[in-house]
């Protein structure tokens, strides 16, 4: 592991530039990303805490806490409970993701994104169907679960993680490694788009409903429901993303 200084701060200070109090969280996430392909950081080095971050980047610590949420979906920062966040990915690993990310900042290409998605979402449906057993129906079911307490608190934050949790589950269960990490790929790059889908319970509810119709369709080993039903989902979610 390599050494850190005890405030892990003073190494960043002067370093990250600051963003408008408005910056989106995809901006943070580029100006991260940016410091992170620089070199400054070695594999295993442990980041400021959410707080000094945003002082750092002069913006708020929602756009911070969601900046680092969805460079950890992509693998780039390790969160460690009660350690903190630290960077797992070298600069090399990092440059074409950088390139990328810039996917994530308009209209269109979330939109292009999406179609993206839904043709690896129907796949991933179609072979969770073919592969599924009963531990496996049982853990789409508990995410389903988690979703509707959410939906019930009105905490539409929770909520879309559970949503991002339930995909991931029915990814794994397709027993696909390309799949499921391109798959994780698409959705970290639309997660600020994700993020505005449901901000009220009518949506909610609605997702959930889908969401339990994919169920039903993986348990019954239903093929072409599964893939019928996510292509339903696919296209109610991308009309509530855009």
């Amino acid at each position: 592991m390599p050494r850190y200084p005890q405030d892990p701060a003073e190494e960043l200070q002067g370093r990250l530039n600051a963003l408008p109090a408005s910056t989106p969280t995809a901006a943070v996430a580029s100006e991260l990303l940016r410091y992170f392909t620089s070199g400054g950081l070695e594999p295993g080095s442990r980041l400021p805490a959410e707080r000094k971050l945003a002082e750092m980047l002069a913006t708020g610590r929602s756009a911070v806490r969601e900046a680092l949420a969805a460079l950890e979906v992509l693998g780039i920062v390790e969160v460690r409970p009660g350690s903190g966040t630290y960077l797992r990915s070298s600069a090399s690993e990092l440059l074409p993701r950088t390139l990328s990310w810039g996917l994530m900042l308009g209209a269109q290409d979330a939109r292009d994104l999406m179609h993206v998605r839904e043709a690896l979402e129907v796949l991933a449906a179609r072979l969770a169907a073919q592969n599924r057993d009963d531990t496996a129906v049982a853990r789409l079911r508990d995410h389903l679960l988690t979703m509707s307490r959410h939906a019930d608190l009105g905490d539409h934050h929770a909520f879309v993680e559970a949503d991002a949790h339930f995909h991931q589950e029915l990814a794994a269960i397709a027993d696909n490694a390309a799949l499921g990490s391109v798959l994780q790929s698409v959705r970290a790059l639309l997660r600020v788009w994700v993020d505005r889908s449901v901000d009220n319970a009518a949506d909610a509810r609605r997702a959930i409903d889908e969401h339990t119709a994919l169920v039903e369709a993986v348990r019954d080993g239903d093929v072409a429901v599964a893939e019928t039903a996510m292509t339903a989902h696919m296209k109610t979610a991308g009309e509530r993303i855009l």
